[in-house]
């Protein structure tokens, strides 16, 4: 099968372009640089906000992957809204089967952040001009490269002690990345999930303080966490910008969706794409062992 993958470079990405490569798929992986692409697949040009360059890239493929967000930019929502349009639009002109996308986490009753907003809208936007989209909804994943746990590592690895605000006390359902991805290419080879949407998780449901400190005892590390009710959402952002990597923009959209409870409400998709996730401790030790490994080719 052909196999389109926008996002190709990214964090979940390039681990799924390596994947189906692997299990047999003709990988498209689509880049606007694809004379600098190094990873699986054949790289092809194009840009989600350009519709000419995605029909082409899309020509000849039954299936397509759409991993594409745009956290750091402050119109992210606008952004990504046209981004969606587009792809879903050049999906249908190419004849494409069905699209696979990646979402978030939530419940739609609940005040969803902008980024959560913006994930639920893209799901829509992909399908409105036809295509089939299978949604897989998750909330933070574990793995080396990935922001949320960039975040998490960083704050346990550069702050022994620690103010916090009130969302450290809001529950996530972390996933491995080797688990979205396996979920990603298992989803493929089954029918019934088209046109589906399945919430993933891995098996610990856990608060943030939780996962904080549970990476400082993975890592031996000291921790104390000391709440504060009023850290507002702006304050935080520019705190995590000052002790992390991630930028001011990136870290207040995740921020805002620190408030929303992300944890699995429907767990079918275990039937139907069978195999026992990672726990939290086993999805932090293996993105730790990536990161050590990485940090001896460079």
């Amino acid at each position: 099968m052909t196999v389109l993958v926008a996002g190709s470079t990214g964090f979940v990405g390039s681990r799924l372009c390596q994947e189906l490569a692997a299990t047999g798929h003709a990988v498209r992986a689509m880049t606007r640089h694809p004379e600098s692409y190094r990873g699986s697949g054949d790289p092809v040009v194009g840009d989600v906000a350009e519709i000419g360059s995605l029909r082409s890239a899309l020509a000849d493929c039954t299936a397509a992957y759409y991993l594409v967000h745009s956290l750091a930019e402050t119109d992210f929502e606008r952004r990504d809204a046209e981004a969606a349009r587009n792809f879903g639009r050049a999906a249908a002109d190419a004849g494409v089967r069905r699209i696979i996308y990646l979402g978030g986490l939530g419940e739609d009753s609940d005040d969803l952040s902008a980024h959560l907003r913006s994930r639920r809208e893209v799901e829509g936007l992909l399908a409105a001009a036809g295509v089939p989209v299978t949604t897989l909804r998750a909330g933070i994943i574990v793995g080396h490269g990935g922001i949320s746990w960039e975040i998490t590592r960083q704050l346990v690895e550069h702050l022994p002690a620690m103010i916090t605000p009130r969302w450290v006390r809001t529950r996530t359902q972390p996933i491995a990345v080797d688990d979205v991805v396996r979920y990603l290419v298992g989803v493929l080879d089954s029918p019934e999930t088209i046109g589906c949407t399945f919430d993933i998780g891995g098996p610990d449901v856990l608060e943030y303080i939780d996962m904080l400190r549970r990476v400082a005892r993975i890592e031996g590390r000291p921790l104390l966490v000391v709440p504060v009710p009023l850290l507002s959402p702006r304050l935080s952002s520019l705190w995590l910008s000052l002790v992390t990597d991630v930028d001011t923009t990136t870290g207040r959209a995740l921020v805002d969706s620190m408030s929303n409870e992300v944890v699995v409400r429907d767990n079918s998709i275990r039937g139907l794409v069978p195999f026992e996730p990672l726990g939290y401790d086993d999805a932090v030790l293996r993105a730790l062992g990536e990161r050590a490994k990485a940090g001896r080719t460079t």
